[in-house]
């Protein structure tokens, strides 16, 4: 998370019984509200994040991607086209 000091506002809305528990927690944790909250969903935030950015593949699907990396593709008529226009 960025220490920078700049900051800005998020606002929201929560049950009385929501922010009596997340006040307990935070309490138990050594922080305040706006810590614990802040520190919590920034984590969330990271993992679903990482989860949809990434990629995974067994062992042999992924000898199998970088086996056709590696191949240099056959240029086709249309390629070639291209290139000669160069």
């Amino acid at each position: 998370m960025s220490t920078t000091l700049e900051t800005t506002r998020i606002n929201l809305r929560a049950s009385a019984e929501a922010k009596a528990l997340i006040e307990q927690a935070a309490a138990l944790m050594g922080t305040t509200v706006s810590g614990f909250m802040l520190q919590n969903a920034y984590d969330a935030a990271r993992k679903v994040v990482i989860e949809h950015d990434t990629i995974r593949l067994s062992q042999s699907a992924f000898q199998s991607f970088v086996s056709t990396c590696e191949q240099t593709p056959t240029p086709n008529a249309a390629l070639q086209s291209l290139m000669a226009r160069r």
